[in-house]
């Protein structure tokens, strides 16, 4: 294909938006579709480690980010029942110097407007709001641009309908494990809760992430434990009997957490879902990225961040090479090798942060004799991703 002809994204969370602005940088004109009629304020906090901030970076926005995230000076873990820290990873202004780029937290919301508000400044870039996109998504959007793209991704998230027109794409699975996602005002917040870090309480039943929100002048809480499905959706209010399992999850926590999240308010419940291993692209005009590919459980904090760096690559690769089945192939394979690494590490993590008995005791044993240092080196892959270019 040449850069003239149109590139059309399914989708206007933060991959869409981020492939838009990709694309355009390297001259590609877009068509954003998105099926909501106005990009309303939803979700929680968000993590953007250095692999992805350095590519916002790369597109300009790092004085809007600035002016929304906190930098924290570290990330820690902790024992949910006696609040004993166990590890340390610095971030703050060593994460700038190891890795190139900020480790930031923000309102996933705040990011959303950023993006939007730099897809909208862009010549390049076209956005439909309410424009619903089916199962036949050439003929969609056709019919809402009036012009028939020379390539389609599906940027639709977990339940992407893009994914259903392409053979063989991964289906939908239930984890068994929810998140419960909560917001705490600062001036509500308990000791235990540090503004200068992100703190991951651990135990056997369950764990709780917790850092501070600029945006709500307070800190977001995510609180990871067994539970049930509930189809096709992401977030549902509580009810008595997801409270009751809520509360038996924390029933030997610390007093200070256990009150703390007693107090949070706008609890909801989100089912989280995985997107199995399945074809990504139709090998001649269509390819999905982020959740809507891949979507994987959020122990490494890489949900966002994995999108933010297909949009990259998937722009790099279409403006390398005109042949769109090679663009693809490409991409696939600089992509499949990079997301099942980060899947491994997120399963390891929830492995180590729900360990009992003797794996727990190990793990702390372990975890004590590794220095701040040391544990950065780990993430050296991880967040390191780009920095040489």
């Amino acid at each position: 294909m040449q850069k003239a002809d149109p590139v059309a994204i399914v989708g206007a969370g933060i991959a869409g938006l981020t492939a838009a602005l990709c694309l355009a940088r390297r001259g590609f004109r877009t068509d954003i579709f998105e099926q909501a009629g106005a990009l309303e304020e939803v979700g929680a906090g968000l993590q953007l480690s250095p692999n992805a901030s350095r590519i916002l970076i790369e597109l300009g926005l790092l004085p809007a980010l600035e002016t929304v995230w906190d930098e924290p000076e570290a990330i820690s873990l902790t024992d949910g029942r006696s609040l004993r820290q166990l590890a340390s990873v610095p971030a703050g202004g060593h994460a700038r110097k190891r890795w190139g780029a900020p480790y930031g937290v923000l309102h996933r919301a705040s990011l959303q407007r950023i993006l939007l508000d730099a897809v909208r400044s862009e010549p390049l870039c076209r956005l439909h709001l309410g424009s619903r996109i089916g199962d036949d998504p050439r003929a969609a959007i056709f019919e809402a641009s009036n012009r028939a793209p020379a390539a389609i991704i599906g940027a639709d998230g977990i339940w992407s309908r893009t994914r259903s027109s392409l053979p063989g794409a991964g289906t939908v699975r239930f984890s068994g494990i929810v998140a419960w996602r909560f917001t705490l005002p600062r001036i509500q917040a308990a000791a235990c809760l540090s503004h200068d870090r992100v703190t991951a309480f651990l135990s056997p039943k369950a764990h709780l992430v917790a850092y501070p929100i600029r945006k709500i002048n307070g800190f977001n809480l995510v609180a990871i434990v067994a539970g049930g499905a509930s189809g096709e959706t992401w977030a549902m209010g509580e009810s008595a009997e997801r409270r009751r399992e809520f509360e038996a999850a924390f029933e030997d926590w610390h007093p200070d957490l256990r009150s703390l999240l007693g107090h949070a308010a706008s609890a909801t419940y989100w089912p989280l879902c995985t997107v199995a291993d399945g074809a990504w692209h139709n090998g001649r005009d269509t390819i999905l990225i982020g959740d809507a590919a891949h979507a994987m459980t959020p122990f490494a904090a890489q949900g966002a961040a994995m999108a933010i760096e297909d949009a990259r690559e998937l722009a790099r690769c279409m403006a390398e090479n005109p042949d769109l089945p090679s663009a693809f192939a490409r991409y696939e394979d600089l992509r499949r090798t990079r997301i099942g690494r980060v899947r491994k590490r997120a399963a390891f993590n929830s492995f180590a942060y729900h360990a009992a008995g003797p794996v727990r005791i190990a793990r702390d044993l372990v975890l004590s004799f590794r220095k701040p240092e040391a544990l950065a080196a780990d993430f050296d892959w991880l967040y390191g991703y780009g920095a040489q270019e």
